[in-house]
């Protein structure tokens, strides 16, 4: 097989932040809603780390658990107070998060250009397969590879080994590519290239001694890059 861009989801294809004008809306009623964009990142920080704490205790979960207590911890640390139907509702709507804009455009330039591509995320499958239907861009995907087949979340190496064991796939020839530094440099660390999408010019990269071996500031950068 020749080289497969494997696509991080979360943050990468799909924003996160999509999240922030439902949030505004909800929080609005109990006097908070100038905190919604706050309330966005404190959420998506305590999702991750709660994968992060669950993957170092071998106490594996769907990410979309982690997710919904991540939740549920931002509401009791900011004093929202938000009700289970408020819950409900905002898990939803992070089921059908929009794309960046440039997604679906860049997408077709690496179909045109003949580039397998792949999504591969900590999400599940079903979640996965969902939101990028939604988002109108699962048909650029040959496959969606999530770690919920091995029970771990990135960046343990046992994930990016199953995504070239599913691919069947040299390392040297699978890029990983996502806007999460902890995800570049754990695919980097497993012997993957990588390719960080640096949304923001004021994000800074973890001065590890392990470096990307491309850094691009969207999609679009990527397929002018890579096509």
């Amino acid at each position: 097989m020749a080289t497969v861009l494997a696509f991080d989801v979360y943050g990468t294809l799909i924003d996160t932040h999509g999240v922030v004008a439902e949030l505004e809306e909800r929080l609005a009623g109990r006097g908070h809603g100038e905190r919604a964009a706050e309330f966005s990142r404190r959420w998506r920080d305590k999702q991750l780390e709660y994968s992060f704490r669950r993957g170092l205790m071998g106490a594996y979960v769907p990410f979309d658990r982690c997710t919904r207590e991540a939740l549920e911890f931002t509401d009791r640390a900011l004093q929202t107070g938000l009700g289970d139907g408020d819950r409900d509702h905002l898990m939803g709507v992070y089921g059908r998060l929009p794309a960046f804009p440039e997604a679906a455009e860049a997408l077709a330039r690496f179909a045109e250009a003949g580039i397998t591509c792949v999504a591969f995320s900590n999400g599940t499958r079903e979640a996965v397969e969902g939101l990028l239907e939604r988002a109108g861009i699962r048909e650029r995907f040959e496959a969606v590879v999530s770690v919920d087949e091995v029970k771990r979340f990135k960046p343990d190496p046992a994930v990016y080994a199953h995504l070239r064991q599913r691919l069947e796939v040299a390392p040297g020839d699978t890029w990983l590519i996502s806007s999460n530094p902890f995800d570049v440099i754990g695919a980097r660390h497993a012997g993957l290239h990588a390719a960080w999408v640096r949304r923001s010019p004021e994000a800074p990269f973890d001065p590890w001694g392990i470096e990307p071996d491309m850094t691009v500031a969207d999609l679009d950068a990527l397929a002018e890059r890579l096509t």
